[in-house]
């Protein structure tokens, strides 16, 4: 079956990568090996999609995912995934553990995920942009817990101080 779309034959094949032209029969470039592509005005404007994919680098998309970050909502892993992102870093958001409650799904800590081969550099761009505390283990969304154990232990000690002091007394 031959081809009769009148805008394509009428346009030429264009290799994007050294802008030679050559006739419709051909499919790549000879010289690059690039797929042709037709020229002219009727270009398609580039999405928001294709956007984000020609940002990120494809030597820092391998691997499993390993998580590099915390986030206290939505919005702010949003952003630190902006900021991943600029850097050519792709990343996943998902919700916390323990926080899944369909009700608010805005709310509650994020976790954010880069592949492994992307982990360093994710790292480095979060210490440079002095966002230091959303690192895994720092103060970030681990400082309830810390709180809740310090209470804790306090409650223990008043409870510990005032027996002795009963016993001593009486």
């Amino acid at each position: 079956m031959a081809r009769t779309s009148s805008s394509s034959e009428t346009k030429p094949l264009v290799c994007p990568s050294c802008a030679t032209a050559h006739p419709l029969s051909e499919r790549f470039c000879p010289q690059c090996g690039m797929p042709l592509t037709y020229s002219g005005a009727g270009e398609e404007p580039v999405t928001a999609r294709q956007d984000w994919a020609r940002k990120i680098k494809p030597q820092l998309a391998e691997g499993e995912l390993v998580k590099v970050a915390g986030a206290r909502n939505q919005a702010e892993a949003e952003f630190l995934q902006g900021l991943l992102l600029e850097e050519g870093v792709p990343s996943v958001l998902r919700r916390a553990r323990g926080f899944d409650v369909p009700d608010f799904l805005a709310a509650g800590p994020r976790d954010v995920l880069v592949p492994a081969s992307g982990a360093q550099v994710a790292r480095d761009v979060l210490l440079e942009s002095d966002l230091g505390s959303t690192l895994p283990g720092s103060s970030g969304v681990d400082a309830p817990l810390r709180v809740l154990a310090g209470v804790i232990i306090a409650v223990a000690l008043v409870a510990i101080i005032a027996w002795i002091g009963t016993e001593l007394f009486v």
